[in-house]
């Protein structure tokens, strides 16, 4: 019942939402060929309180990561907010600046969250609004295991696109912070949590 109401709290068009019944079960997996050579590229999230490396999953989730590295290369991450933290459930950023506006991301991405990856402990997401292919820049770190998240055959979910493989103890660290309401968005970091800069490092 907890998570259930943590997850209700969530129903706002600029936050991690819940998964949204659609008219139609997930379509199949589009066969598309990204802009990514690695097999296993990683990035490296520099945060005010520490840095964390996501390695991503060209094969399972090929266009979210597109996407994901598009923004990286531009520098959108850079002076972003971690905007959400909820302790057992996710962080969220990229998308709001340190003055808490909306950060414009124009390049949206077809929803692969059929892709078979689970939201378990330590993978990354991308967040999304009601629409199911609504997700742009905002990623979340899942804290906990949140199959809630996960598509079933009669609702859209949220596409795991890689995971945490150094820093975990920075996203635990982020998750326990002490959060308020600010505007419209809850469980806000009351010292604000930035998102200093997202890079490619060279993976072992």
């Amino acid at each position: 019942m907890k998570q259930l109401l943590v997850l209700l709290s969530l129903l706002t068009a600029v936050c991690l939402q819940p998964a949204v019944a659609a008219d139609t079960p997930p379509a199949p997996k589009t066969i598309a060929k990204p802009s990514v050579s690695n097999h296993s590229p990683q990035v490296q999230v520099v945060t005010s309180l520490g840095n964390f490396t996501i390695e991503l999953n060209v094969e399972r989730a090929p266009l979210t990561v597109a996407n994901f590295l598009a923004y990286v290369d531009q520098g959108h991450y850079t002076n972003t907010l971690i905007h959400r933290a909820i302790a057992n459930f996710v962080i969220q950023g990229g998308g709001f600046n340190v003055d808490y506006t909306p950060k414009p991301a124009p390049a949206t991405v077809v929803n692969e969250s059929g892709n078979g990856l689970s939201n378990v402990r330590g993978t990354v997401g991308l967040a999304r609004t009601t629409e199911p292919h609504g997700g742009n820049s905002q990623f979340y770190v899942n804290i906990n295991d949140n199959a809630a998240l996960d598509p079933n055959q009669t609702r859209w979910g949220y596409a795991v696109f890689g995971r945490v493989v150094a820093g975990m103890d920075v996203v635990d660290r982020i998750g326990n912070v002490a959060t308020g309401k600010h505007g419209i968005m809850d469980e806000t970091p009351l010292k604000p949590v930035v998102i200093m800069k997202v890079e490619r490092v060279s993976s072992p």
